[in-house]
């Protein structure tokens, strides 16, 4: 299986249930999900999780990536020092289509606490659907890549 269609799920102890029901959700459409945990409920730091995700994307491994903590913040600020990712929270389905779109955003991350199930689903289906449009966009997400070197 080629990481096109892999995508790599992680959070922190406040979400499990939440990446568990979006895991479900998500292979039901026909992705390869790769759900790296955690499985029990035991306080966990997020800062690990947001890491192991964006490492499994920015290796080429997986394709997207979704992760999720209390509020979205933490974690995405953790992916977000792997090189190579481009991760946004989002608690609305317009922010989820702009940052594939316009941002080429590989990870999305969500707030467990922020966002009830209905809509986590329906902001990763907007995340999930949406395409880089390139163009004055590619510029733009160039120069994001150029602050990492």
């Amino acid at each position: 299986m080629t990481a096109n269609n892999r995508i790599v799920l992680s959070s922190d102890h406040a979400a499990i249930e939440l990446r568990q029901a979006i895991a479900e959700h998500i292979a039901a459409k026909g992705w390869d999900v790769v759900d790296i945990g955690p499985v029990t409920p035991e306080s966990t730091h997020y800062p690990k999780h947001g890491e192991a995700a964006a490492q499994r994307v920015a290796s080429g491994d997986c394709r997207l990536g979704i992760i999720l903590c209390g509020t979205g913040q933490g974690i995405m600020m953790a992916a977000n020092k792997v090189k190579g990712i481009r991760c946004g929270t989002c608690s609305d389905t317009f922010s989820a289509r702009m940052i594939r779109q316009h941002n080429d955003a590989n990870m999305l991350s969500l707030g467990a606490r922020v966002v009830g199930e209905g809509l986590a689903l329906d902001i990763v289906d907007a995340f999930l659907g949406a395409e880089f449009e390139g163009g004055r966009h590619g510029t733009r997400v160039d120069m994001i890549k150029a602050l990492e070197e």
